[in-house]
Order: C-alpha cells, then sequence, then structure tokens
C-alpha cells in the first residue's frame, strides 16, 4: 500500500511509513465522512479527503474532488461492523434501527424518485458515458446543496487568483527575506536562485569552499514547506543510491522497490562532481523530463521538483567535470563570491553568538510555489525583445571563440528567466535590461570555448558579456 502523505510504497501489514513515518491512512467507512472521500480515477480506490497520493495506484489526488463516496465498500478500507454500520446509516436518516419496514419503504421511494428514467435529467446522466455519480446530492434541509464533479470530470484547482506581477513580487521578497536570516547580503545570488525556482529550474552553485553554497541552497529549500532531501556525492555513489533500487520481500515473494532519495520536491546535491559520470547521468531524466525509468517501469517525481547542486571548481583530485549534456540541464549557474568586509563581520557575529546558529523559517507553501510558478507565463514579452534574445543566443553559434554554441532549450531558458526577473521587480512586462541581468548566468555555463581561446584566458562568462556589448538592444519608437 502506498502512503496517503508522500506517496511511499509500504509492505502489506506496516502501520506507519517507512519512509516519512506518518501512519498509514484509509477511509474507515463505519463512520461518517463530512468531508467526503478522494475517488482516485486510475484505479477508483477510495482516500480520505485530505490524501495527496492514492493508496492504491499512488496517482496524485491534489487535483481531485473530495465528495460522499458512491459505497461503502474500498479494497483498502477497514473491516466494517455491519451492526455498527446499519446503525450508523439509520441514524441518518433519522430512523431507529427498529424500523426496518419505514426504511425499506423510504429506500424504495427515494430510488424510484432517483431512478434515471423517471425524468429527463436522468435520461441526460445514463446517455452520459462520463457520468459516474449524481451531480447533485440532496441532503437534509438544514445542511444546503452541493455539486458533486465525478473524478473524470475534476477540474484543475485554479490558481488564477494570484497572478500578476504584485504577488510574484512579494513572494520573491518573502523568500529572500527567510534566506538572508542566514545568508549575508548576496541579492542578486538570491534573486537568481528564486529565478531558478520560479521557472521550475535547477540550480547549479560554483564557488571556492567556503563561502556558502551548501548554506545557501538549504537556506533556500527551509524557506519552501515542501519535502527535502540531500545527497551528498562521492566517488563511491552508485545511480541505485540516487533513483532507488528493488528488493526482494520473502515475505510477500515479490521484488518491491524502494525508492531513493531523489522522489523528493527540494533535492541538494552536495559536491556533484565528486560522483562518477555513470552516477552523474543517472539525473538527466529526472531533471528533464521529472521522471524515473528502473526496472522497466516509469516513476513520475512530485511536482514541484528542484535540484540544487554546489561544484568546487578548483579542487581537481577526485572529481569528475560534470559533462555538457548534464550541466545543459541546469537552467541558471551562481557564484558567491567573497563578502565585504562589513558583511563578513555581520557573519562573524552571527554564527560565533552561540548555540546552532540562525535557522531560516518556511514561508511559502506548496501551494504558494504553484501558483507563483504557473503566473511566470503571464509576464509580456514583445517581438522585438524576443528576436533581441534569439539574436544573442545565435551569435554564440558563430563567435569565433566558442566551440559549442548555447541550444535552443538555452533559449527557451533565457526566455522564462528574462520573465521571472522581471516579475520579481514588480513589472508585468520584460526590459532589455532583465534580458541582459539574466543572459550570464543562463547561458556561460552552456559554452563551449575553443582550446585556441581557453589558451588565452576566454571564457564563457568574457564572451556573453562581450555579445551584450555588440548587439543592438531594439529602441521603442
Amino acid at each position: 500500500m502506498f502512503c496517503a502523505h508522500c506517496g511511499t510504497g509500504n509492505a502489506s501489514g506496516v502501520e506507519n511509513c517507512d519512509r516519512c513515518g506518518e501512519p498509514l491512512i484509509v477511509p474507515d467507512m463505519d463512520q461518517r465522512q463530512p468531508s467526503g472521500v478522494k475517488t482516485c480515477p486510475g484505479c477508483s480506490t477510495l482516500n480520505e479527503s485530505h490524501a495527496r497520493f492514492c493508496i492504491g495506484c499512488r496517482n496524485g489526488l491534489d487535483a481531485v474532488v473530495a465528495a460522499p463516496p458512491d459505497n461503502e465498500t474500498s479494497a483498502y478500507a477497514r473491516p466494517g461492523n455491519p451492526t455498527t454500520t446499519a446503525t450508523t446509516q439509520n441514524d441518518i436518516r433519522g430512523q431507529s434501527p427498529g424500523s426496518e419496514t419505514s426504511a425499506a419503504a423510504t429506500l424504495e421511494k427515494h430510488g424510484e424518485e432517483s431512478s434515471p428514467t423517471s425524468t429527463g435529467a436522468g435520461k441526460n446522466r445514463e446517455s452520459d458515458p462520463l457520468s459516474t455519480r449524481e451531480n447533485v446530492v440532496s441532503e437534509s434541509s438544514d445542511t444546503p446543496s452541493r455539486e458533486i464533479v465525478s473524478p473524470a470530470r475534476a477540474p484543475t484547482p485554479s490558481r488564477a487568483g494570484a497572478n500578476g506581477p504584485a504577488p510574484i513580487a512579494e513572494f520573491a521578497a518573502r523568500v529572500r527575506e527567510a534566506v538572508q536570516t542566514v545568508i549575508v547580503g548576496k541579492d542578486e545570488a538570491i534573486n537568481l536562485a528564486i529565478v531558478a525556482l520560479l521557472c521550475r529550474g535547477h540550480l547549479l552553485i560554483e564557488d571556492v569552499p567556503g563561502l556558502g553554497k551548501t548554506t545557501l541552497a538549504k537556506a533556500l529549500a527551509a524557506s519552501l514547506r515542501c519535502d527535502f532531501g540531500r545527497i551528498q556525492f562521492t566517488p563511491d555513489l552508485m545511480p541505485a543510491d540516487v533513483l532507488g533500487v528493488s528488493v526482494f520481500n520473502m515475505r510477500d515473494n515479490e521484488f518491491e522497490f524502494r525508492r531513493g532519495p531523489i522522489f523528493t520536491q527540494v533535492l541538494l546535491a552536495d559536491e556533484i562532481n565528486r560522483a562518477t559520470p555513470r552516477t552523474q547521468t543517472a539525473l538527466l531524466e529526472a531533471m528533464q523530463e521529472r521522471q524515473v525509468t528502473m526496472d522497466g517501469e516509469t516513476r513520475t517525481l512530485p511536482d514541484p521538483f528542484l535540484v540544487m547542486a554546489t561544484l568546487n571548481p578548483v579542487e581537481l583530485e577526485g572529481t569528475f567535470p560534470l559533462p555538457e549534456a548534464q550541466l545543459d540541464r541546469f537552467m541558471l549557474r551562481v557564484s558567491l563570491g567573497y563578502p565585504s568586509r562589513a558583511e563578513e563581520a555581520d557573519i562573524i557575529e552571527r554564527f560565533t553568538a552561540g548555540g546552532a546558529g540562525p535557522e531560516t523559517p518556511a514561508v511559502v507553501s506548496r501551494e504558494e510555489l504553484l501558483t507563483a510558478q504557473d503566473s511566470i507565463a503571464g509576464v509580456t514579452v514583445e517581438p522585438s525583445l524576443r528576436d533581441y534574445l534569439l539574436a544573442i543566443v545565435s551569435a554564440t553559434r558563430e563567435h569565433e571563440s566558442l566551440h559549442l554554441g548555447a541550444s535552443p532549450r538555452a533559449a527557451i531558458a533565457l526566455y522564462n528567466a528574462a520573465q521571472a526577473w522581471a516579475a520579481i521587480q514588480g513589472r508585468d512586462y520584460v526590459l532589455p535590461d532583465d534580458i541582459k541581468q539574466v543572459a550570464v548566468p543562463v547561458l556561460a555555463h552552456r559554452l563551449m570555448v575553443s582550446p585556441q581561446a581557453g589558451l588565452r584566458g576566454r571564457a564563457g562568462d568574457n564572451v556573453i558579456k562581450e555579445l551584450l556589448e555588440t548587439t543592438e538592444v531594439p529602441i521603442e519608437r
């Protein structure tokens, strides 16, 4: 059975989830369900109204509307007491357990009234193949009637109410303030990390040791009320240690899949270049397609899914450079740099005061994050600015110092990053300065400098800055 909280598969007979430790929840059909139950559209299993995952097949249930059950049976329901169930049903109808004749008459009358052939509306429901339950359920007089939508037609919850630049700017301000309880200064790096978060992109934090790469990643993850996982990459780490492995359950005489740490919402890949290329490539499918394929079965990763990786560029012993295909999966690469003297004094004061040090508060919920992510697409990019963006990307493929230019994936990432940067500034439209601001973090790590240019000290950052200076900026006339 799968956990309704985190979706982890568990062996039969256990009471608590192997991963999150929460009790395995099944709907108790002996009790009334005031909020209704969620019927899985995939396997028709009944679930509690607050379940996030189906206990029968692990389908996501966030978009499924809770409704009164069609029947009192479920493959995972607790065994019921017939006497108690009958008593409860009679109490609901306002009858005593002894009035069986009256109850039968009432049920017969109710069945005649709700017969699909008795009214025109019933005929319409019978002819509609998608109708799996009555659209309107009449309850007692003191309870207002409500509309129940079948799982096959359950609409996706609308998040349009929080659209617009102001809510996104306020969202970014809350996250920035929370992260800066631990990170001193570094506004630009934090803003770029928020951009990656809003664009559903992945973040590569590259800098020398001791500057707070891991601290920034942990602080950003802590500011979100999302599941968090961490992998410390080492040379002996195997792909199964990241993705998961199938183990033989001798009690059930079958193999069961134990999910790896990648099945989380925010994943910290610490010192990712210490793992072998074999292990690094295990992240390719997960980062691009947000799914994992093991033993011929594809499993979807939770939403949102964000990978934040740290990388040490100066230590080469025992490390493996990330291949271009892996680097291209990261939407942004940021560097923190050394703090100023005043910032370093503040760091010393914060982290030498005793105790465990400052902690990052959780200020954003999963639903708020998904709302903000959906709102980014509403930021306007004029056609002239789109052409300006494409001119920069195309120029990287023709530059004499580059052996490999930016890909179409890079163009999409630059487009989305410019939208997100404009949104966190409180605007619903993109300016040329927004594209310039995010061009180096988005494009530089994707470029491959030619050997001759590398000997002259050229790097991807220098090439992008040069192209930004030489590419004509569109001017509104």
